[in-house]
């Protein structure tokens, strides 16, 4: 593993200068359309079921009901936001999560802190690697499979790791990214919660 550590630190650090100047923009964009905070921070659980918070880039309104309540995701998400998930831009922020140690390029996805009661002991196995900005559950129907199959494809990948699947797993994520595949459940703007069931 310290060869995907050391490709890690490389390419995150490498793509953080480069992608600089556009992150800047981006971050511009959402000031100007979104508001204020400009990045979505958010408490997610890592390898050793360490949890760290992640960084993306906000790409929903913050506008609340009368009873202070947040809306709901399809009226507060916008064209501009939209846009943003779409191309996977909202996601370079996590660069910075690889850089520090808290993420890998690739890796089963960062889940939320709330899930960790309901997994049953074969899926918490997927907190034994560092999760990944992308993953074998990614480039094999991302948001538009079942938690279940989500599942079965990050142990897959954990269970038969490799620097070459690794390499594999990013040049498919760019071919998806340009194709904007699966990158929601139908009807849905966000993927669905996880109970433990689905």
């Amino acid at each position: 593993m310290l060869v995907k550590r050391i490709f890690d630190i490389f390419f995150s650090f490498i793509g953080i200068i480069i992608l600089l100047p556009f992150s800047l923009i981006i971050a511009f964009l959402v000031y100007v359309k979104l508001g204020r905070p400009i990045l979505f921070k958010q408490e997610r659980v890592g390898k050793n079921d360490k949890i760290f918070k992640m960084f993306k880039f906000r790409t929903m309104l913050n506008t609340k009901d009368r009873k202070g309540n947040l809306i709901s995701d399809e009226k507060r998400l916008t064209g501009f936001g939209k846009a943003l998930r779409d191309t996977s831009l909202d996601e370079l922020p996590e660069l910075i999560n690889v850089l520090k140690g808290d993420m890998s390029l690739v890796g089963p996805r960062p889940l939320l802190v709330s899930y960790l009661p309901i997994y049953t002991r074969r899926q918490r196995k997927r907190h034994d690697v560092l999760p990944g900005i992308t993953g074998w559950a990614q480039v094999n129907g991302r948001n538009a499979i079942s938690w279940r199959k989500k599942f079965k494809l990050d142990l897959w990948y954990i269970e038969h790791w490799s620097f070459w699947l690794d390499l594999q797993i990013i040049f498919i994520t760019i071919r998806k990214v340009f194709r904007k595949e699966n990158i929601n459940q139908k009807d849905n703007v966000t993927v669905e919660a996880f109970n433990g069931f689905n």
